[in-house]
């Protein structure tokens, strides 16, 4: 199973999977903390330091799977100012965007390696950040819990639905693992990783020109 391969890839995907948490947990609390909320930053996830957001099982699932998570931010709604709902809307955005333009910065940065003919290490790990970016903005558009795909879904849905977004946090976790373990998830989203993956190269071809 950890052949030479597996080692190789984790040598080249394991730092773009911490710029990729890092960035999109780091949104979260950062959006939370503009709207006013200080509990992120009282929690210690106002960093990009990628030890504040690790989860140990979504870290490895994305590296087995291509399809993860990292450690919740918490936030609580009650301190933003304005509609709280919206509040949260916006928050549970933040994640999947930081993630959309850390794969076009990546994008970009991929058509500068080319050109430069730098060592291929710097291209493969581009293209990894492009890849696993892209994956956990699609992945985590879900709508089961802890996904912001369900945050999203309760900001957009009447406060009299939210029950049952709130009832399926107990079993999210295990309906994930399920649909990875069972390639559903794969079969359903890798097409829309890679439409996503092609326009982030479109857009990122057409700045560099």
């Amino acid at each position: 199973m950890f052949d030479a391969a597996f080692w190789q890839r984790l040598v080249i995907s394991f730092p773009a999977i911490l710029i990729a948490l890092s960035f999109h947990e780091f949104a979260h609390g950062y959006v939370a903390y503009k709207l006013g909320d200080p509990t992120p930053k009282y929690q210690g996830r106002l960093t990009l330091n990628p030890m504040a957001h690790l989860d140990p099982i979504g870290t490895l699932m994305l590296i087995v799977a291509r399809f993860g998570w990292a450690k919740p931010v918490m936030v609580n709604p009650m301190n933003f100012r304005g509609d709280k709902k919206r509040g949260m809307l916006l928050v549970a955005l933040a994640g999947p965007l930081s993630n959309v333009l850390i794969a076009l910065i990546a994008g970009i940065l991929y058509n500068l390696i080319i050109r430069a003919q730098v060592h291929i290490y710097w291209s493969l790990l581009v293209q990894a950040l492009i890849v696993i970016n892209a994956s956990l903005a699609v992945f985590n558009l879900i709508p089961v819990p802890p996904l912001d795909g369900s945050k999203i879904l309760a900001g957009i849905l009447p406060y009299h639905m939210h029950d049952f977004i709130y009832k399926l946090e107990a079993y999210g976790p295990f309906i994930l693992i399920l649909l990875i373990i069972t390639h559903i998830i794969d079969r359903v989203l890798w097409p829309l990783v890679e439409i996503l993956i092609g326009f982030v190269m479109l857009i990122s071809n057409f700045i560099v020109g």
